[in-house]
């Protein structure tokens, strides 16, 4: 399911209204900085298991070359996004969705605005790693247009592949 995003209100699913069968009703996706910190960690510990340490996040949030975007329910983060800006492409680094409220467009929605605004930014392309494995990322990818261009063999530290996507932006 595509996400819809209008100019007030997201809701992955417009058939289903907040509260019905898990629907969530979110502000449109927006800019992450210093203040997010703490809401970033927990996102980070819910979907990745926290991947990054707190100096990690603070690097991420505070570098004028990096975009984190996230979307918000009632002053919760419930999905981010982020990257580096080099030159003219985008280096993602983190796509996060908390669990609960994953298979609702809200992956998708968040990494199109991160796609968009680095487009605006002057970013013609954008790549990042994926776990060989992980399927559900792999379709959330698929659906934003990314296609595999080669692997890194034991990329991870459990020696899982990872394979390097990329998708143009003009």
């Amino acid at each position: 399911m595509e996400a819809n995003v209008g100019s007030d209100v997201f809701w992955p699913n417009r058939s289903m209204p907040e509260g019905q069968n898990g629907a969530l009703s979110c502000r449109p996706p927006v800019a992450l900085n210093g203040s997010d910190l703490k809401a970033c960690l927990l996102l980070d510990q819910k979907a990745l298991n926290g991947l990054w340490s707190p100096e990690q996040w603070r690097s991420e949030l505070r570098d004028s070359a990096r975009l984190c975007r996230g979307l918000k329910a009632g002053g919760e983060l419930v999905a981010m996004a982020s990257g580096w800006l080099v030159v003219d492409e985008l280096q993602i680094t983190v796509v996060a969705v908390d669990p609960i409220h994953r298979q609702q467009g809200l992956g998708v929605a968040v990494l199109k605005a991160l796609l968009r605004d680095a487009r605006q930014a002057g970013a013609q392309r954008a790549t990042l790693e994926v776990a060989s494995c992980n399927q559900a990322a792999l379709s959330l990818y698929r659906r934003c247009g990314f296609i595999t261009q080669g692997m890194r063999r034991g990329y991870y530290s459990d020696g899982r592949d990872a394979l390097i996507q990329w998708v143009e932006l003009n």
